[in-house]
Formats: C-alpha cells, structure tokens, sequence
C-alpha cells in the first residue's frame, strides 16, 4: 500500500489545525462576548420554546455545541438555570450546531477560502498583540477562522487515494450493503469519532469529505451524522462528573435527547433521507446518491486529473471535473440539510416531553438528602422580563429571605466541623461549606443585578431609596456567609496544625456562636416578614452590644491564658480569629438590620 505513516500524521495534522482553529474560532467569539452569554441565557430562557431559540443562537454564534452544553451544565450547577430550562437551550444546541456544516458546505467546497487563509492571518496577528483585549479576541476568532478552513483544504488533500488503494475501498464497500446493520455500523463509527475528536462539527466536517471522496453512499454519511449526535453528547456527561445532582440531569438529558432521536429517525431512516436527497436534486446541484458510483466509473488517472486543483484544457475532462463538483456540492448540501433537518424534527417531538425528561432524569440519578438544598435556584425572581415595579421589590425581599435561610445552614455547618474528629467526615462539611460560599456569591449578585435592573425602570423615590438599602443588605448578607466560611477555614488551619482547644475554649465559642446564632435568626425573621418595628431594631442592638462585649472579654482573658502558659500560643490565635469572625459577623447582620429597617445606606 502506498498510504505511508508519514501520509497519515500528515492526515492528523491537518484535522489538528481544523480543530485548533474551530477551538480558537469559538474561544475568541465567548470572549468578545464575555458576560452577555450569560445575560442571554438567564433572559431569555424564560420558557422552553425561547430557550431553544437561546440554545440555537449562542451555538450559531460561537459555532461549538459543546460549548453551550459546557456552560449550560456549568449554569445548572450554579443554580442559574433549572432542568428543565436547560433541556430546551441543550435542543436549540443541537440545530445551532448544524450551522457549521452548512459554513463548511457553502464556503469549504463552493469557494476555496484557504487561498484567504494566510492573508486572513495577516489581519489577524496585529490585533492579537493590540493593547485592547478585544481587538485580541477578535484576532483569535479571525485567527481561529482562517486556520479552520486551511485545516479543511488540507483534510481534503491528505484522505488517502482510494482510488490507488482499492483493497481500502473494497474493505469499505462491504459494509456498506448490510441495511440496517450498515446504519448501525456508521452509526456507531460515527459516535466513536466524534467521542475522540471531542467536537461533532469536525466529525461532520470528516464525514462531508469521505463521501464527497466517494469512500462511502450518501445513505451511510447520513448514519455517520446520526452518531455523531450521540457522541457530541459526551463532552456534556464528562464536564458534568464534579458537578451536583441538577448539572448531571442536565447532561443526561442531552444524552437521552439525542439518543430518542436517534431511535424514532432510524425507523424512517431510508424514506427520510429519500426525502432529503429529492429536496436537494430538485433545488441543489444534483443528486447526491450518484456520487459514489460517479467516481467508481472514471479511472484513478481521470480522478487525479479532475481533483488536482490544477487548470485544465480537456474539454471532456472539464466536464467531468464540472460534474463531480457538482455532486460534491449536492452531497455537502445533502448531510447539512439532513443534520438540520432531523434536529429540527427532534425537537419539534421532544420539546413536548420536556417535563418527562426533568422526571426520568430526577429518578435514574437522585438527589441524596443532605445536598439538596445546594442545587440552588432563584425561586421567587424571574430570570425573563421584569414584573411590575412593586412586585419586583417584593420578588426581591422574598429571595434574600431565601438568602438569609441558606446562610443560617451555614453557620449551622461551621458548628458541625467544631468537633469533628472523622476527616472524611470533616472535609465533606467542610467542602459543603465551599459550595454554599459559592453560591452565596452567585446570589449576591444575581439578586443585586435584578435589583439595578428595576433601578433603571420608573420608580417613585421612596422605591429608589428602598432599592438601595435592599442592595446594601445583599452585600451584607453575603458578608456573614464569608465569615462562616472564614470561621470554617481557621477550624481546619487549626486541625492541619494538629491544634485543639481546652474545654474552655470551646465552651466560649459555642457561646459566642450561639449569640451569633440568634442575630441571623433575627435578622432572619426581619427578612421573612418584610416588615420590621422599633423593638426589632432595638433587639438586634442589644444582640450586637452582647456580641461585642463578649468578644472584649474573652480578648482580655486570652491574654492573661497565654501569660499563664493555659495553652499553646498558635491554638490561642486560632481561638482568637474564630471569636473575631464571630463579631464581625455579628456585625455584618446589624447592617443588614438597619439597612431593612431604618434604612441606612
């Protein structure tokens, strides 16, 4: 065989350059869109329908379903989406993926983009080394464009010569006859390529050429096509495996989706892709069935003639090469409209049964117990348009009493890992403390960029001053989760340095946390009612005043301790760094008192 290893590295590097520059594409057009990604999701997400919309859209535009699902599995695990929500942006993925095939068909085989490759680099790499970082971007996505059809001109350059090479071709063909096992077969090839190739447009770009090569029917690229939506799915699951219980249903669903899909096309698979073959020969170029047999009739010196790239004087072989790119083309046109085509079809099926695919997902993987309320999820604030003004602020308060709620299980968690000896036991609270101080920032800000949005709108300015102050008892509440994780982080700097308080100690701490206890419930109660009196106001003083007195003495007493060698000087300033945190915490809820109730800014 002529096909030398050197002819195959030289095969995968020119699949390497076209996924580097899709990878550099889709990187630099998330950066130039930087946060409004995220904006679009949450906004317009608000049913499943605009969902799907949201999915095709952000695909189109940063041409990697994989990196929708990425970052809607990321969204889902911080609470940002719901399941069901992200179901429909993982749908309208999965047609805003087929974009690239039609980019690649229209431009990869009607015009030979890879002559402007190089002077597209040219452009370019002055604006990767511009001070503004998103010229830079810019630069990447151009760089990252020009590179992808320069790696597509090369791909279609470097697929071995079957033609040379027939015992290859002959390999091929035997498979190709088999009915519904052949369908299975490239199926299968189809996911497996795209597992490893890790971006089902490249694997879809692979297969436009095998068959516009003629190594395989129409009817088989079309199967290819369908297991590369199965295997696109993969990126989802493994991005998926650190993430909670919510992201993993995001990504099974996808999962299941694609493989339903799948499932219902393969029983009409033959008289659907008849269909589409009859669309494309009655508006395209050709019939995309003939290009197999077309190039199976010339002779390897004829192919090589036709498919050189070089001028030719022939007329007959200028006739032949006129004809075989025609039939390229209409097999180019043939999988993309079949890729969309089916997609579409899926979800114009499947959008219905979004509510059964949140119930099969919740019940193959379960929520366990004590993480459940980590999937955090704005309950009461509309990801979508605003309500009306007043309903708005009361949106707000009923969330941050959701946000106060989470905080008080914090604190209650931070008083777990006190006395806890077991270290995995410890470093799953520990890591659980984390998570919600993760959230808790997520929240702030959600809950804060809900409040600025009402800001803009009209407002009396008494509802102006009361968002204000409620943006002031965000920022606080998510100051007292801060000092419970602090609080958590110095009892584990104090068990890595093998320290341990006296019975005194602890004894002062759990009172210290138990004053700090009562403040968040307050604080708490304030917030659950929306409404707060004098009394209210007076009480939370009085907790503080106690708070802080306590602190002083305990202060005081530590130092006469340590004069008299009670304990060990590190375990004294670990001692002293939890009962600061508590204090400061306690002051972090006054202001969220009299941020709620006398209004101070």
């Amino acid at each position: 065989m002529d096909y030398s290893f050197l002819d195959f590295l030289t095969l995968v590097g020119s699949l390497g350059m076209f996924l580097y520059g899709m990878k550099t594409m889709s990187e630099g057009l998330q950066k130039v869109a930087g946060d409004k990604l995220r904006n679009i999701l949450s906004v317009m997400t608000t049913n499943r329908f605009t969902g799907v919309l949201t999915g095709l859209l952000i695909t189109a535009m940063i041409q990697s379903s994989s990196a929708t699902t990425v970052m809607v599995v990321s969204f889902v695990n911080a609470g940002l989406l719901t399941l069901a929500q992200s179901i429909s942006v993982i749908m309208g993925a999965n047609v805003g993926t087929t974009i690239t095939a039609w980019v690649i068909s229209i431009f990869g085989f009607k015009v030979d983009i890879s002559i402007l490759s190089l002077p597209l680099i040219g452009v370019a790499i002055p604006l990767m080394f511009a001070k503004k970082s998103r010229n830079k971007s810019w630069g990447e996505f151009i760089l990252g464009f020009a590179f992808l059809f320069l790696g597509l001109a090369y791909l279609k350059e470097s697929v071995p010569d079957l033609q040379n090479n027939p015992e290859v071709l002959s390999f091929i063909r035997d498979y190709t006859s088999m009915g519904y096992g052949s369908l299975l077969l490239f199926m299968l090839l189809g996911s497996v390529l795209t597992v490893i190739v890790q971006s089902s447009s490249a694997t879809v770009a692979i297969t436009l050429i095998m068959c516009t090569q003629g190594w395989i029917p129409f009817e088989m690229a079309a199967a290819m096509v369908l297991g590369e939506n199965i295997g696109t799915t993969i990126t989802a699951n493994i991005a998926a495996i650190s993430a909670n219980t919510s992201a993993r249903r995001a990504a099974l669903a996808h999962l299941m989706f694609n493989l339903f899909g799948v499932c219902w096309m393969l029983l009409l698979f033959y008289p659907f892709s008849e269909m589409v073959a009859k669309i494309v020969t009655k508006f395209g170029p050709g019939d995309p069935h003939e290009i197999t047999n077309f190039i199976s009739t010339l002779d390897p010196e004829t192919v090589k003639q036709i498919t050189s790239g070089e001028e030719l004087t022939d007329p007959k072989l200028i006739a032949l090469q006129k004809h075989l790119f025609s039939l390229q083309v209409s097999v180019s046109y043939g999988l993309s409209l079949f890729h969309t085509l089916f997609n579409l079809c899926n979800i114009a099926l499947m959008i219905w049964f979004t509510n059964m695919y949140v119930r099969i997902c919740s019940v193959i993987i379960k929520s366990p117990r004590e993480t459940e309320e980590e999937e955090f999820q704005l309950k009461y604030i509309s990801s979508g348009m605003l309500s009306t003004s007043e309903l708005s602020l009361v949106q707000a308060k009923k969330e941050m009493a959701v946000y106060g709620q989470r905080v008080y299980r914090m604190m209650g968690m931070v008083k777990e890992i006190l006395y806890e000896t077991d270290d995995e036991k410890f470093l799953a609270t520990f890591n659980r403390i984390e998570k919600y101080e993760q959230i808790s920032d997520r929240m702030e800000v959600e809950i804060a960029d809900y409040l600025t949005r009402v800001l803009e709108g009209r407002l009396s300015a008494e509802g102006k001053n009361n968002i204000r102050v409620m943006l002031r008892a965000v920022s606080e509440i998510e100051s007292v989760a801060d000092s419970c994780n602090n609080i958590a982080k110095t009892i584990k700097r104090r068990n890595d340095a093998k320290g341990r308080f006296t019975d005194e100690q602890n004894h002062n701490i759990e009172h210290m946390m138990a004053l700090t206890d009562a403040a968040i419930v307050h604080m708490n109660d304030i917030l659950d009612r929306q409404i707060g009196t004098r009394e209210d106001v007076t009480l939370a003083y009085n907790l503080e005043n106690e708070i802080n007195s306590y602190r002083n003495l305990l202060k005081k007493s530590n130092i006469d301790n340590i004069d008299n060698k009670l304990y060990k000087y590190s375990d004294a300033i670990f001692y002293m760094d939890i009962i600061s945190e508590c204090e400061k915490l306690g002051d972090y809820v006054l202001n969220v008192v009299q941020a709620m109730i006398e209004k101070k800014l």
